[in-house]
């Protein structure tokens, strides 16, 4: 315990650094080295550029050098520089979601994706009669190739990279998995293999080392598309820096004085994606792509601290609604840029790059209504206002909390359910947000997970409803839901307003049959297309409340948190 004191001592000091201290980007600045160049405004392409979009796992907010971090990326730091940085950009809390939303331009709600990630064992994928952005590349004579993780479902063939609109896959299908054997497991006990070529399993790759594998992989498509004859689409979904995190020792040495374990490691699968981005640059302009191309990079949620991560100085990790868990690392590098070198505080989200992409390929998206996405290149190339006003982060109507009521949401809105909605400046959540902590790097060294979920759920477990202004408070630390009820009430309108255009919520039962025993050992599709499905799609799941609840071995150590908050709140963190 008297270890802990000390810790607990050293958080206070340590998060009494206020988010006002934090280098925040006004609205309407631009930084000073804003360049227009007159060059590349004036270049017009014979082709659509070639476009490739990199996509990491899990990489938090305060996890990129030019956020001061403690890690380094010095070729995604170039590259930012010398491009857009998007510091107003939003993702998803979760792998799946934000996956959907980019492939789709649809929010959640639209999806039937809402609740949680897809499930190995789950009959679930996206929506089949839903156009993806790879197959509105392919009309607009593309070549579409992916790398990496899918996440989006596969217990049909139907479900596949390759039935989406990719002409080539290479990577794995489920959340997560190990990093040199290929392992994938849903639980403790049923684990199969997990890589795929195209649509079928790719053995003898274990001991390969996935990132480098898939930058292989990608510097082969490279190497042997033609980018005179036809544009090329790359969607880049790197494994990393998702757990298990397994990074070769070579890389961890640079991170040797880090006191905290997880994130020595973090570090170093971090420097591994720098490292790979800086192979791919490098062959896109060995190959002759880089000068009609158009590089994004983006994560697809939040970091988990006690992985790692971090996320500081935001609020939350990944799998909340807080700033920590769907504010995303951003930027985009291009010389076909008009405005390069600079910051953009424009409103975006994910969903935009649909829209954005099938513009910039010269594609048709009139058959596409309902895209919940804009169409932002002249936001991001010329700095112009972004369209965008306001960001439905999500509506979940399983995930409800038994503090909301329908009488706290002034008849209007269930603050029971899980939503966060962004209008203008201000955003609102209800429900039960997520953990909400905010977690300095190098905090609680070699603390067990469960000691996470001690901090600070306790302060809020009485709410359901929250308010900031984001652009004023990006830290959350300052709830407004007292003092500004006429706002709470105008945005629990537009929560209502977007739960009437909703779609069912497909979350449906494992199904036995998905089991990798059943499957030659490997995950895969285990339902023929043309098999019955009424059984399967439309069911909502939730596990049941009566499963017998583990003995908790520390909550013995609830007091100590509790003080220790108390502590920590009245430094006026």
């Amino acid at each position: 315990m008297a270890m802990l004191a000390r810790t607990g001592l050293f958080l206070v000091h340590l998060l009494s650094f206020s988010c006002a201290s934090w280098d925040w980007v006004k609205p309407n600045q631009v930084e000073s080295e804003s360049i227009q160049f007159q060059g590349s405004a004036a270049y017009k392409a014979k082709q659509p550029p070639h476009i490739i979009f990199i996509l990491t796992d899990d990489q938090g907010f305060h996890d990129i050098g030019y956020h001061d971090s403690d890690i380094h990326t010095p070729t995604l730091d170039k590259l930012a520089k010398e491009g857009v940085k998007l510091e107003n950009y939003y993702v998803q809390p979760l792998c799946t979601p934000s996956r959907s939303q980019l492939i789709t331009g649809r929010y959640q709600i639209h999806t039937g994706l809402q609740h949680s990630i897809i499930r190995p064992r789950q009959p679930n994928c996206l929506p089949s009669h839903m156009a993806t952005l790879p197959q509105r590349l392919q009309e607009a004579g593309y070549a579409t190739h992916m790398v990496g993780k899918w996440h989006l479902g596969f217990y049909k063939k139907d479900c596949l990279p390759t039935r989406r609109g990719f002409h080539s896959y290479f990577g794995s299908l489920t959340g997560s998995v190990d990093y040199y054997t290929y392992s994938s497991c849903d639980g403790k006990a049923l684990c199969g293999y997990d890589l795929h070529e195209g649509e079928s399993v790719a053995w003898g790759q274990k001991g390969k080392y996935s990132t480098h594998l898939y930058t292989q992989r990608v510097r082969k498509i490279l190497a042997t598309h033609d980018p005179s004859s036809q544009p090329l689409f790359l969607f880049v979904s790197l494994q990393a820096v998702h757990t298990p995190l397994k990074p070769p020792k070579e890389y961890i040495y640079p991170y040797r004085g880090m006191g905290n374990v997880a994130r020595r490691k973090y570090a170093a699968v971090v420097s591994i994606v720098d490292e790979a981005v800086h192979n791919i640059t490098y062959a896109l302009r060995k190959y002759g792509y880089y000068k009609n191309s158009v590089l994004i990079f983006s994560t697809d949620n939040g970091a988990q601290p006690f992985t790692g991560g971090s996320n500081w100085p935001l609020r939350g990790r990944k799998g909340t609604y807080w700033e920590g868990g769907i504010r995303g690392v951003g930027f985009v590098h291009s010389p076909l840029l008009r405005h390069r070198r600079r910051v953009s505080k424009a409103l975006l989200h994910i969903t935009d790059w649909f829209p954005t992409l099938v513009g910039l390929a010269r594609g048709n998206i009139s058959q596409d209504q309902g895209l919940d996405g804009y169409d932002v290149w002249p936001v991001i190339s010329e700095g112009k206002e972004s369209p965008r006003r306001e960001i439905l982060h999500n509506i979940d109507p399983l995930n409800r909390k038994g503090q909301g009521s329908w009488k706290e949401g002034h008849h209007v809105w269930d603050t029971a359910v899980q939503a966060a909605i962004r209008v203008g400046d201000w955003k609102l959540l209800t429900g039960d947000p997520g953990h909400g902590d905010w977690v300095p790097p190098q905090v609680l060294t070699h603390f067990p997970g469960g000691w996470w979920n001690l901090e600070r759920g306790i302060g809020h477990q009485a709410k359901s409803v929250w308010l900031y202004n984001i652009t004023g408070d990006p830290c959350e630390r300052h709830d407004l839901a007292m003092q500004r009820p006429d706002v709470v009430k105008k945005l629990m309108a537009r929560l209502a307003y977007h739960n009437h255009t909703s779609v069912p919520v497909q979350y449906p039962p494992d199904d036995p049959r998905a089991n990798p025993d059943q499957n030659g050992g490997a995950w895969g599709p285990w339902i023929r297309n043309d098999e019955d499905e009424k059984a399967i799609i439309g069911v909502y799941y939730k596990r049941g409340k009566n499963r017998k609840k583990n003995k908790c071995r520390i909550c013995r150590l609830k007091p100590f948190f509790k003080r220790l908050n108390k502590r920590v709140l009245s430094n006026r963190m």
